[in-house]
């Protein structure tokens, strides 16, 4: 996202830009509680997840060099009832959320960008919880995969099946299924919480329209960003 602002964006806000390592796990910002920085991944992957009462979660959206993180920031909140958690280890460039509120405020280039990537954003929201609920494990675990693959630099990922169990809402019995699944057709390798991905188009096959949903709604949002 950062590389498709114009020049006079970038002289105002890449000065203030910092560079951070983020590990698996480390949460960026917690529900209901104020935050102050926006995140813009570079090579890493950071989950949004909802937090029911009992304790549970479930991954609503996922984020990577496509976008940032911390949308209410600039969209008139300062807080939000999702977690962010950085899922897959990285790198992102850290802002201070007051200086895109001011950019926000110019609509310019930056508001158009960032409106457009929020619907996107609203759409994934909306295709994942369509998926959690009409579709079966195999083709949530296809399409968590795609997106996955979508934001990261190779076709490989560090993730026990509890952490899949978790993000995806469901038990983790059936993410083993599921795996055992795609491994034997070839399509994965996965032992010891890694996974490679060996067949992306088979994956697409075996996965439900909603990946290619959300895949059509970013590139027509945001063509010159996916194209990046």
């Amino acid at each position: 996202m950062l590389a498709v602002l114009p020049a006079a964006e970038r002289e105002r806000l890449f000065p203030h830009l910092e560079l951070v390592a983020l590990t698996a796990g480390e949460v960026l910002y917690e529900s209901r509680v104020r935050f102050e920085h926006v995140y813009f991944p570079t090579d890493c992957i950071v989950s949004l997840l909802y937090l029911m009462e009992d304790g549970a979660s479930a991954e609503i959206a996922v984020v990577g060099n496509e976008g940032l993180v911390g949308i209410a920031l600039f969209m008139g909140g300062d807080t939000t009832p999702s977690r962010a958690v950085v899922r897959s280890a990285g790198y992102a460039y850290r802002l201070p959320g007051k200086l895109l509120q001011q950019e926000f405020a110019r609509s310019g280039p930056v508001q158009h960008l960032l409106l457009r990537y929020t619907q996107a954003l609203l759409t994934q929201m909306a295709q994942t919880q369509a998926c959690s609920r009409h579709h079966t494990i195999d083709q949530q675990f296809c399409r968590w995969l795609l997106l996955s693959l979508d934001r990261l630099p190779s076709s490989k990922m560090k993730m026990t099946q509890d952490e899949i169990a978790n993000l995806l809402g469901v038990r983790r019995e059936g993410v083993t299924v599921a795996a055992g699944r795609l491994q034997k057709a070839g399509l994965i390798e996965y032992a010891r919480g890694r996974i490679t991905v060996l067949d992306r188009a088979g994956l697409e096959k075996q996965s439900c329209e909603c990946y290619q949903v959300v895949k059509r709604e970013f590139d027509r949002l945001l063509p010159d960003v996916m194209a990046t």
